[in-house]
């Protein structure tokens, strides 16, 4: 069953998007909720002019959501987390984590345009942030033990030129 969508649906696609859905889909939910409209010939003509008529609307949204994507470039997120003996989280970090982590840099995002999935150990991760559909961002998120300190890049390289300075290298002639 084809159908128009009237608003960003996360996982299937964007506003005024013509998207193959199941029948049930459709009928009990998209069509009676007001987030799609059933895609018929006239109901396709109708879109193609509107959408002709909004190019210039649709330039300014891209535009905006550009301008807020460019707000997280070079952020990385490091998110201190209750973890076991094991490294793995007493809980877990999802979407509304790294929402509010942003909130406290005072970037706001809506959880909803956040697409990761849960992270339940110790590590890095990437989460993207959907602004628009052509304007996606990933986030690098770090996910530590509370009380632990992250190295910094910088010392990272020079402890492994120490570690290899130290090593001795012998020839064995046979």
């Amino acid at each position: 069953m084809e159908i128009i969508l009237k608003e960003d649906i996360i996982g299937l696609g964007y506003k005024n998007d013509i998207v193959n859905v199941k029948p049930g889909y459709g009928r009990n939910y998209l069509i009676p909720t007001g987030k799609g409209i059933i895609a018929s010939a006239s109901a396709k003509k109708i879109l193609a002019e509107n959408i002709k008529q909004q190019q210039h609307k649709l330039a300014a949204i891209l535009a905006a959501a550009q301008k807020e994507a460019e707000a997280l470039n070079g952020i990385t997120l490091t998110i201190p987390s209750k973890v076991s003996a094991t490294g793995v989280l007493y809980g877990s970090v999802n979407a509304a984590t790294v929402a509010a982590e942003l909130a406290t840099k005072g970037i706001e995002v809506d959880r909803k345009r956040i697409v990761m999935k849960d992270i339940k150990t110790v590590g890095d991760y990437v989460a993207t942030v959907i602004f628009h559909k052509e304007v996606k961002v990933e986030v690098p998120v770090t996910v530590v033990a509370e009380g632990e300190k992250v190295a910094a890049p910088a010392e990272a390289p020079v402890a492994e030129a120490e570690a290899t300075e130290e090593t001795p290298v012998t020839e064995v002639a046979e």
